[in-house]
């Protein structure tokens, strides 16, 4: 029994000398901003009341979006792959099988008949 006092005893000490040398709070820095609450809250209210605010993306129409290549030549690219002979072979559709594309794309038998065709003239 005298030891669980004992033990009481010690830690309200230890409570105590922490308690003395605790700092004291002094709050959060001073705000520094350079435009003025009145402003703030003007904006938050003209923002609060803006239509259409909560409406969901893209339903307000198409979104613009950055061109970065040629359209003719992204079309003619994505015809050429689609017409691929080999598109839907994957290395992994038969054990130990490698794809060898032995058939010459459409697109490609097209444009060479058509440049032989008109060299002919």
């Amino acid at each position: 029994m005298k030891t669980t006092q004992l033990f009481a005893a010690a830690a309200l000490a230890v409570l105590a000398a922490t308690g003395a040398q605790a700092e004291t709070y002094e709050g959060v820095q001073a705000p520094v901003s350079a435009v003025k609450r009145a402003d703030i809250e003007a904006q938050a209210v003209a923002a609060a009341h803006a239509k259409d605010q909560n409406v969901v993306r893209g339903s307000r129409g198409a979104e613009t979006v950055a061109v970065s290549r040629d359209r003719a030549a992204v079309e003619a690219e994505a015809i050429r792959a689609a017409a691929a002979p080999d598109q839907n072979v994957t290395s992994g559709s038969k054990v130990n099988s490698k794809v060898i594309s032995t058939m010459p794309n459409p697109v490609d038998a097209r444009a060479e008949a058509a440049k032989q065709n008109s060299s002919k003239l």
